[in-house]
């Protein structure tokens, strides 16, 4: 076999340990599961006194079913034969006439834990790396391989279906924590607990009553429209139908395992063609393309240092700790660097939850108003000010001061590098490194290259990029690179609507409406009315856009946004308070989306990006476009370009330059612009 190997030790426990070739990762694909067949039937032949089942690959378990077999995939039977052949499979895996146990290291996701969960035990390690989960709804689906089944007998109905509907991942102590798995230990134990649970062969722990009571048919309608209500609050079933199939899957069958089975493989076959299902098969397929851009053995950083410790430069700083780096951030001002390591302690403790790693990476983050940090660092990133003249003079002081081969990188969102570089005595040095904020949630990294920038500076910014666990995405460098240039004529054209008398609340409802997680007006809050100014500043020429003037009359107010409580709308506690039910017109929505997909044409015809699935895949993870549309200009291939083009030109003849179709169309109907 070439993916598995199935040997027996003097004990006579068998070992089937799974390594697939030429893959950094475990997935099961037609060819994995075949063998995986082959190795049950030998198993079947004759049995050992127990089997182990673990991986050979550092980086986890089983990451699930390999979502490339999934693209493309339109007919329902032809899904529907591989869900019930991977049922089989699972049965007999269940059925082995010996106890079994997964071992489980790091990742084991979706189709991964459905397999963990056919075996008669689970064990998972305490390390930080090791999580278990179903992301299937992110995929427009839910789990098909007897996943909507199993989860339910382990660990009662409530807890499986906020796994399943959720996404979300577990670590091993919260897995342990629910029944998931049967114990969680130190891996250098890993072994020895598997040994041990296959000779005593423990009971299991059976769900509490709430869990159990939640599927009885008295109360299952309830709690089913409990969870479409909680639903509802984060996803629009005309966009995203998986989670209220699942719950509807759920609330049918419930208390009867087999038809359970069986509705899975026909709902989640019926999911899979469909367009949301194939959209977000492709999202998924652009993320493991951006993270194939970076090859992290050509750079290793252990140094970051970070110049500005505003928002953006510490939470950078902070993010960088998390990656395991040292990080020295430098600042003048001792308040702005004691506001930074506050909101780091409250990210480390947010995501370690340990006392002891929270130490330990507060140790990692070194406050430097000297900049002592920047003769050791292999990353040195400046993050301060959007000022040309600012930037230059602090590239003057640093540089001197780096040693041999550091990479030098600007985090500027919209100043084109080779102004940045005129003053550089090398100026193929420089790079731009454009985070997103905030920087813990998005995951995105712009990495901008000017005309004179070394490639060996391009690779080891890649290199970078997944290092710091972000998706790099290489752009060009011009005015707005790609996200802000295409997020800019949509954030300002909700503006001027907003001058026009429609209600902020409307103009939002609009792009929700169309699939954006976020309203242009909220967004412009969210991001800072003071930065959208400056940006609108640098870009309105070339968007042929003046810079509204209610924008200009916030900002001089000290109306910024989100950041200090009011701005188009009014903050508390981090929310925009809504409550205008006013609807907004089919010509509204086309002013804001228009702009941006025609924006989307403009970038790619300049080559701003490689080509249409690097732009759609940084709209998507930059501005986080309608990811059930698969991108922009995925919608404008598959929504009749021709069509999009007539209704933007009639909003150039009725309301100007600002809407001229941009000559890219001309490729994409076959017609003059």
């Amino acid at each position: 076999m070439n993916h598995w190997t199935l040997t027996r030790d003097d004990n006579n426990l068998a070992w089937l340990v799974f390594d697939q070739a030429e893959s950094g990762v475990n997935t099961l694909s037609d060819d994995t599961l075949d063998e995986l067949d082959a190795a049950l039937s030998e198993l079947e032949a004759a049995p050992p006194s127990g089997l182990v089942i673990r991986s050979a690959k550092s980086s986890g378990f089983i990451a699930g079913a390999d979502v490339k077999r999934f693209a493309g995939m339109r007919d329902p039977k032809a899904a529907q034969a591989l869900i019930r052949h991977a049922h089989a499979l699972l049965f007999r895996l269940e059925r082995l006439p010996f106890p079994s146990v997964a071992a489980i290291h790091g990742f084991c996701l979706g189709g991964g834990l459905e397999l963990a969960l056919a075996c008669t035990y689970r064990i998972a390690t305490d390390d930080a790396r090791t999580k278990l989960g179903f992301p299937e709804v992110r995929l427009g689906i839910f789990p098909g391989f007897g996943g909507s089944v199993r989860s339910i007998e382990r660990v009662g109905h409530l807890a499986a279906m906020n796994m399943m509907l959720s996404g979300r991942n577990l670590s091993g102590r919260a897995a342990k924590k629910i029944g998931l798995i049967d114990d969680c230990v130190p891996l250098r134990q890993l072994e020895v607990a598997c040994r041990h649970v296959l000779v005593a062969q423990p009971a299991h722990r059976r769900p509490g009553l709430l869990q159990r009571a939640a599927g009885w048919p008295a109360l299952r309608g309830l709690v089913a429209t409990k969870m479409q209500k909680q639903v509802s609050e984060r996803a629009n079933p005309k966009h995203y139908p998986a989670p209220y199939a699942l719950i509807k899957h759920w609330r049918l069958h419930a208390d009867n395992p087999t038809a359970l089975y069986d509705s899975e493989a026909r709902e989640v076959a019926r999911l899979l063609t469909g367009d949301t299902a194939q959209n977000l098969v492709r999202v998924f397929l652009l993320q493991e393309q951006l993270k194939g851009q970076g090859n992290k053995q050509a750079f290793i950083p252990h140094h970051l240092h970070v110049i500005g410790a505003g928002v953006m430069g510490g939470d950078i700083a902070a993010w960088g700790v998390l990656q395991g780096m040292t990080v020295s951030l430098q600042d003048r001002g001792a308040a702005q660097l004691a506001r930074a390591m506050g909101r780091a302690r409250e990210l480390f403790t947010k995501k370690l939850k340990i006392p002891r790693l929270i130490n330990d990476a507060l140790d990692r983050l070194i406050p430097d108003a000297r900049g002592d940090g920047i003769a050791k660092a292999d990353v040195v990133l400046e993050a301060i000010i959007e000022d040309v003249a600012a930037k230059q003079g602090l590239f003057a002081e640093v540089l001197p001061r780096m040693k041999p081969g550091a990479l030098l990188a600007t985090n500027t969102s919209s100043i084109q590098l080779e102004v940045l570089g005129e003053t550089l005595p090398n100026p193929g040095r420089l790079v731009g490194l454009h985070f997103f904020n905030p920087v813990a949630k998005m995951p995105l990294l712009e990495i901008v290259r000017g005309p004179n920038t070394d490639p060996a500076v391009i690779e080891q910014a890649l290199a970078f990029a997944r290092h710091f666990n972000k998706l790099p995405l290489l752009v060009l460098s011009s005015p707005g690179f790609l996200v802000n240039r295409i997020l800019m004529p949509y954030l300002l054209e909700a503006v001027m609507l907003v001058e026009e008398g429609v209600s902020p609340d409307a103009i939002d409802r609009a792009a929700t409406d169309y699939g954006m997680p976020m309203g242009p007006v909220e967004l412009a809050d969210t991001v800072g009315l003071d930065i959208c100014l400056s940006v609108a500043g640098k870009m309105s020429t070339l968007l042929k856009n003046d810079v509204p003037a209610s924008l200009q009359k916030h900002v001089e107010a000290g109306h910024l946004g989100r950041k200090n409580g009011q701005g188009y709308y009014r903050w508390e506690n981090g929310r925009a308070q809504h409550g205008d039910t006013a609807d907004y017109t089919a010509e509204q929505q086309d002013r804001i989306m228009l702009r941006l997909l025609n924006e989307s044409v403009a970038c790619l015809r300049e080559g701003v990006v490689a080509n249409a699935d690097e732009l759609d895949a940084g709209v998507i993870f930059g501005t986080g476009f309608a990811p059930f549309k698969g991108g922009p200009m995925h919608v404008i291939e598959h929504d009749d370009a021709t069509a999009l083009l007539a209704r933007l030109s009639t909003l150039h003849q009725k309301l100007g330059p600002r809407f001229q179709p941009d000559a890219g169309w001309h490729t994409l109907t076959g017609e003059n612009t």
